[in-house]
């Protein structure tokens, strides 16, 4: 295994089709209080993290209890949407995840809670490919600020430039971008048609992740 190389997963909407029940996990989680959050924080909750999240709900529907009491309320909301279909991996997910951890580092960098990242992980049974599973938590500043992915490669002990951010959503993209790695966009599960734009690829799904790819990513990093 390389140690100067690593891959950063986003997690919902890139590893696991997940993004929908997200949505829909906060917004039963924020019933709980009487709000009903409109199409446009909903919209917001895809590819970005609790922090944001929480500060938006607080300031525009003068939401009071702490952040650390809305994700558990969401947490529960999303295991009872969970309990009978169980987490759903996305086409090429499992090869592409068991054949990088044989090569490289692997991190997932995500929004949602630690909790979430953890039991999402557990259920499609990968816990053992990844050194760092990190989630809102781990960051003051979510994505698209750099600190996400920048926490992975320093825990990682990989720079920038041997680093490659695996995304879905537009902030996570950017994110990536600015933390100073190559990114690569999956479309199969960016149901919002976030603008993917600024990655330096674009796949519809994890199967095209080849080794060659990757290495044709690393060697960019390399020479500027």
């Amino acid at each position: 295994m390389r140690s100067d190389r690593a891959v950063l997963f986003d997690l919902d909407g890139t590893l696991v089709d997940t993004e929908r029940e997200n949505v829909e996990s906060v917004v039963l989680a924020a019933r709980r209080w009487n709000l009903e959050l409109d199409q446009e924080m909903c919209r917001f909750i895809v590819g970005h993290s609790w922090n944001e999240i929480y500060s938006r709900i607080q300031r525009e529907y003068g939401f009071e209890p702490a952040m650390s009491v809305l994700i558990d309320a969401a947490v529960e909301e999303k295991r009872a949407l969970f309990v009978h279909k169980g987490y759903r991996p996305l086409p090429g997910a499992d090869e592409l995840v068991r054949r990088l951890s044989k090569q490289v580092g692997l991190a997932i960098v995500s929004g949602s809670s630690t909790i979430e990242v953890r039991e999402t992980i557990a259920g499609l049974g990968l816990t053992e490919c990844f050194q760092h599973l990190l989630g809102a938590e781990a960051y003051g500043r979510g994505k698209p600020d750099p600190e996400p992915y920048r926490t992975a490669m320093t825990l990682l002990g990989v720079s920038p430039e041997g680093c490659i951010v695996i995304e879905d959503a537009e902030p996570g993209i950017l994110s990536g971008k600015a933390a100073g790695a190559r990114v690569i966009a999956v479309q199969r599960a960016n149901f919002l048609g976030y603008d993917q734009s600024a990655a330096d690829v674009v796949v519809d799904t994890l199967d095209q992740v080849s080794n060659e790819l990757l290495e044709r990513l690393w060697s960019k990093q390399a020479v500027g």
